[in-house]
Formats: C-alpha cells, sequence, structure tokens
C-alpha cells in the first residue's frame, strides 16, 4: 500500500481519479493550486485507488496524504 502526498501546500484544483481505478507509475492523479499556478500530482507508483483522502477546493499542506493506493 502506497499514498500519494502533496508536496507543496495548496488548494486542490481537480481530482482525476476515483477509488477503484487501476492507475500506472507517472499517471496524473489530481491537480493542486499552489502559488497561482496548477500543478500537476503524479504517482509515484501503480496500484489500485483505495481511497481519496480530499476533497475539490480543500487546503492541503505539505506532505498532507491526497490519495491512498492498494
Amino acid at each position: 500500500m502506497a499514498n500519494i502526498e502533496s508536496p507543496m501546500a495548496g488548494k486542490v484544483w481537480k481530482i482525476l481519479v476515483n477509488v477503484g481505478d487501476t492507475i500506472v507509475e507517472d499517471d496524473e492523479v489530481l491537480i493542486l493550486e499552489a502559488m497561482k499556478m496548477e500543478n500537476a500530482i503524479y504517482a509515484p507508483e501503480g496500484g489500485i485507488v483505495k481511497e481519496i483522502k480530499v476533497k475539490e477546493g480543500q487546503q492541503v499542506a505539505e506532505d498532507d496524504v491526497l490519495v491512498v493506493l492498494e
């Protein structure tokens, strides 16, 4: 099981995956708005999306868990 964590503080702008989706390494999973820029967050490894821990519009801090993979 792996976690996808936020590399920086920002706001979740768009979630691109759903629970149950199978993803591979480097798939784009969500877009984080930080410093007035949209930053794509990519999967560090492949797996199945087990849980999405954030909602669109939510503020997150650096190292917050965004998505849980199994």
